[in-house]
């Protein structure tokens, strides 16, 4: 007769506490994580601070004086503002144009003590008490500066983009005696672009201007 053994419950493996479990190892790296990212919130904001503190600091700025169009005008500008953003953002003399802001246009051209400048190349705290004149202090009153007129003459313009800065410009080339030769002429007004392709006129216009036309 066979005696059979009582049959005993199975039990689950059990498991060495050195060796993390799936559910362990899972619940541990996210909490590691959780852990991680708080930390970076909580670290974030002095970091954050730091940089607003640096961007709210105040550029260092200058107050200037100087003659723009026969009026005295005292500013306080930041340091890096060139004179044509000087005429345009706080002057409000607009007639300037920023076309490249590289010098290379000539858009910008206005006469400073009666030389022509690349206004967006020329800082505005280097000028003090220097005398600018822009297009809009070329006419007086309802009389058109002479050059003005003869740009009206040849239809030297066509979107009037440039204009400003053409007239500016031509004006300078007439004081500067640059006008004896239609050669001449394109040769001391080639830093001031045209893309509407008005050279010939503009050429015609400065010759009236001078007196030769």
């Amino acid at each position: 007769m066979t005696t059979e053994r009582p049959i005993q419950a199975e039990t689950a493996p059990v498991e060495s506490p050195s060796v993390p479990t799936r559910r362990t190892f899972i619940a541990t790296t996210t909490a590691a994580g959780g852990a991680a990212v708080v930390g970076g919130l909580v670290a974030g904001p002095p970091a954050l601070a730091g940089e607003g503190a640096a961007t709210a600091a105040a550029p260092p700025g200058s107050s200037v004086s100087l003659t723009v169009n026969g009026v005295r005008r005292t500013v306080t500008v930041d340091n890096r503002t060139s004179l044509l953003d000087l005429l345009r953002e706080h002057l409000d003399l607009t007639g300037s144009k920023k076309g490249c802001n590289a010098g290379a246009c000539g858009a910008c051209t206005v006469l400073v003590d009666g030389r022509r400048v690349n206004s967006c190349l020329t800082l505005a705290v280097r000028l003090e008490d220097a005398e600018v004149t822009t297009i809009e202090g070329l006419a007086k009153g309802d009389r058109l500066h002479p050059l003005q007129q003869a740009f009206i003459d040849q239809d030297a313009f066509q979107c009037g983009f440039c204009t400003p800065g053409q007239i500016v410009s031509g004006v300078g080339c007439i004081q500067e005696g640059h006008t004896g030769s239609p050669e001449e002429i394109r040769e001391w007004m080639s830093g001031n672009l045209c893309r509407c392709g008005c050279y010939a006129k503009i050429e015609r216009a400065v010759e009236q201007a001078a007196g030769r036309k």
